[in-house]
């Protein structure tokens, strides 16, 4: 990196790095968040650290050995600490790697910047948001709307720092914002061309499916983190959203405002029932944790919905990522079990006459 200080140095995100590394080594500084740091030993018995890195998008694991100069440094990193890391990137046999690093701590303003997440990012996450916002306000039913709309206004700020898991799909903080929205587009485009489907318990379900992980999957509110907890570990993203779906549900037919749907068809015990149905349903599968298969039309499509956009996803991460072995031909990756292939482009044809 000759002698030009890091602060000359194009500052880029993990995802850019990961788009450009298997290029020649480049000089670039990361601002990045330590989501942990581990102590291990070589085969000969060599200390070294495996130090995972974290951004608004993605992440990457920084393997540090004793004889790196930034080896005493990185001792005495501590958990959230956040940090700018400069150096030669290449994409070498562990991954990323930095080479002649620089390192020094964030100033509070740094951090501030960095929490907002990259502006791109940042701005479709408010997009899906208000689209999110906008679909649930078009419920007619009563009651899911105002389900639904109870719990964005209790629970919105909670729920635009979740992920929508731990790695497969939407890993990140605001992700599950993404999945949720783009879900909504695609479900209320099936009951568009399914009529029978009930478009109301569609949004409805859509919204809740995953509402669980707003406990399993919830990012710390000044980090990049994605904290483990007792209750999400022993009951897991379903039962939990049954848990609060009903809770909401109880409270709201204790309301005055209850009294007016006496008398509407489907009765509420029937929609909240058809609702539970959907966030038990929604895995598909019993050996993939939900509790009971898709018994409704709303349960099936809503189960394939949420199948289709984390595939594809996954592609959207390979295609952006990946190893690629072969012009067109990528790598596989976790989870996907085989090599993904390019998808073909739109026929170019001539402009009309």
């Amino acid at each position: 990196m000759e002698a030009s200080p890091a602060s000359d140095l194009d500052l880029i995100t993990i995802t850019q790095l990961r788009q450009i590394a298997n290029q020649s080594p480049q000089p670039y500084r990361l601002h990045v968040q330590v989501e942990s740091r581990l102590e291990k030993a070589t085969s000969g018995g060599s200390p070294f650290f495996e130090v995972k890195l974290v951004d608004a998008g993605d992440s990457l694991v920084w393997r540090v050995f004793d004889n790196n100069p930034q080896f005493q440094e990185v001792t005495r990193l501590t958990r959230n600490a956040f940090i700018q890391l400069a150096g030669q990137w290449t994409d070498g046999k562990y991954g990323l790697e930095p080479r002649q690093t620089q390192m020094r701590p964030l100033s509070e303003d740094e951090a501030a910047t960095l929490l907002l997440g990259d502006p791109d990012l940042a701005t479709r996450q408010q997009a899906d948001y208000a689209e999110i916002e906008a679909f649930t306000a078009s419920i007619r039913d009563p009651r899911l709307l105002k389900l639904s709309s109870q719990f964005l206004q209790k629970h919105g700020e909670r729920f635009r720092r979740s992920g929508a898991a731990r790695r497969n799909h939407h890993a990140r903080r605001g992700g599950l914002v993404e999945h949720v929205a783009q879900m909504m587009r695609c479900a209320v485009a099936i009951a568009g061309v399914y009529p029978a489907l009930n478009r109301d318990l569609m949004i409805a379900g859509v919204l809740f499916h995953d509402c669980g992980k707003l406990w399993e999957n919830v990012y710390a509110e000044s980090g990049f983190t994605m904290p483990y907890n007792l209750t999400a570990e022993m009951l897991g993203h379903i039962p939990l959203g049954l848990e609060l779906v009903n809770k909401m549900w109880r409270d709201m037919m204790d309301t005055p405002e209850a009294a007016e749907w006496a008398m509407l068809e489907p009765a509420s015990e029937t929609v909240r029932l058809h609702l539970l149905h959907l966030i038990a349903a929604h895995h598909g599968s019993l050996e993939f944790g939900s509790p009971v298969l898709p018994k409704t039309p709303e349960a099936i499509a809503l189960h394939h919905v949420d199948n289709i956009d984390a595939k594809l996803e996954m592609f959207r991460r390979g295609y952006e990522t990946g190893k690629e072995l072969a012009p067109g031909i990528i790598e596989k990756f976790s989870p996907w079990p085989v090599n993904i292939v390019a998808p073909l482009p739109l026929v170019n044809l001539p402009p009309a006459e």
